[in-house]
């Protein structure tokens, strides 16, 4: 039986821990916290997951919790007018519906799970030297923990790593009392709103410890206005400061967020970093060689809802080639596997890359186009599902332009 450390208890590490019991593999999972720790504790981040994503989840039984979430049946767009109107306003539906579960209720329940299915959990924060000593005792040893000490061992890529530091100041809340949006009663939706030159807004219906919520996820541009948080407020004062920006900038999320409460004391969040493309072998002292997974080697900002869906579909892709691999899992496979990886990451990065830039002429018209075409607003809101589709439309004025008239003349 071949055997695999996986060190971090995130999405992609925990799935693909899972799924790798599913094959007779016997799997070690190193995790800084108990489960109990991680359901007690602050929320961890954002997430959406979009339709191929969710599919995994249950091709595996990891589903745990979908019959209890609201799930996201659309994603709408607007913007804000420098009066704090509304220039643009819209909403589509997905093809498939997505869900969002805090990643304290997941991770936690994942790895009771993990143990229930037999897997073996160490809780244990890993050093590089405890690393160094661990990794000539299993077939393969993956880092999927995307922050801390461990992260050093991956190298920076420059070739794919545009950016040297956060593009934007990212700070939440997990809360309670948000109405549904007006526009569309019957369901539930992601709510993407831009304020030009400021930052952006997301709303997005979640499941968290003690329930269904909403998160409120400002995206602000560094120094600018929504950048307000850098001295740690208390939860409670964190919620009073999105919601007065809120009121401030886009009054239309404000008023149907009111009366909104913390989900619970640890409801809140202040963060930023820079996204970055990591190389995914790393080396230790002893010359063992350790693979990166998901955040390690792929770390997108989340302003297009990305990482829980790249987690996902990079376990499944380590997954296949694992399971297809019958040698050592050497450097060449590590960098091989990587790559295959990549073919879809890239996608994601390059659109996510380009959301954090002033958008240019041909982006702007399709985001109009989009409240007056339904098929240049389903292509957009399905594009978060499929970001590689992109690539032929999104990313190039030409094929913008010619998209856009192909769909006016189908309207």
């Amino acid at each position: 039986m071949r055997k695999v450390l996986i060190v971090g208890a995130g999405q992609s590490g925990l799935q693909l821990a899972l799924t790798l019991l599913e094959n007779d593999f016997e799997v070690t999972v190193m995790s800084a916290r108990t489960p109990e720790e991680i359901r007690d504790g602050r929320v961890m981040s954002t997430q959406a997951l979009f339709g191929p994503a969710m599919r995994h989840e249950r091709e595996h039984e990891l589903n745990l919790w979908e019959s209890e979430t609201v799930p996201f049946e659309g994603l709408g767009v607007s913007i804000a007018a420098p009066d704090a109107s509304r220039a643009l306003d819209w909403v589509a539906k997905l093809d498939e519906p997505g869900q969002s579960v805090d990643q304290r209720v997941k991770m936690a329940g994942w790895l009771e799970l993990f143990e229930e299915r037999g897997g073996q959990l160490v809780i244990h924060g890993v050093t590089t030297a405890d690393l160094d000593k661990l990794a000539g005792m299993y077939d393969l040893t993956i880092v999927a923990a995307g922050k801390g000490e461990l992260v050093q061992l991956f190298d920076r890529d420059p070739s794919r790593s545009p950016f040297t530091k956060p593009q934007r100041a990212l700070s939440l809340v997990y809360a309670h009392g948000v109405e549904r949006r007006p526009e569309h009663p019957d369901f539930a939706a992601v709510r993407f709103n831009i304020i030009p030159e400021v930052g952006e807004l997301f709303m997005i219906p979640c499941y968290t410890v003690t329930g269904n919520c909403d998160i409120l996820f400002f995206e602000g541009l560094p120094g600018g206005p929504l950048d307000v948080f850098g001295d740690r407020p208390s939860p409670a004062e964190h919620l009073r400061r999105i919601l007065e920006l809120m009121r401030t900038y886009l009054p239309w999320e404000y008023e149907r967020s009111r009366d909104a409460e913390l989900t619970d004391p640890g409801g809140s969040l202040i963060g930023g970093y820079t996204p970055v493309v990591r190389r995914p072998v790393g080396e230790l002292p002893s010359g063992n060689v350790v693979f990166g997974m998901a955040d390690v080697v792929v770390a997108n900002d989340p302003i297009t809802g990305q990482g829980s869906n790249n987690a996902s579909h990079c376990a499944e892709t380590y997954l296949r080639e694992i399971l297809a691999h019958d040698g050592e899992f050497d450097r060449a496979w590590m960098e091989r596997t990587f790559e295959r990886y990549w073919e879809y990451a890239r996608h994601v990065t390059d659109w996510t890359n380009a959301m954090l830039q002033p958008p240019p002429p041909h982006v702007l018209e399709i985001i109009g186009a989009a409240s007056q075409l339904p098929e240049v607003a389903s292509r957009f809101v399905n594009g978060f599902a499929d970001p590689s589709d992109f690539q032929h439309w999104f990313m190039h004025p030409d094929k913008a332009a010619a998209f856009l008239a192909e769909a006016s003349v189908n309207a």
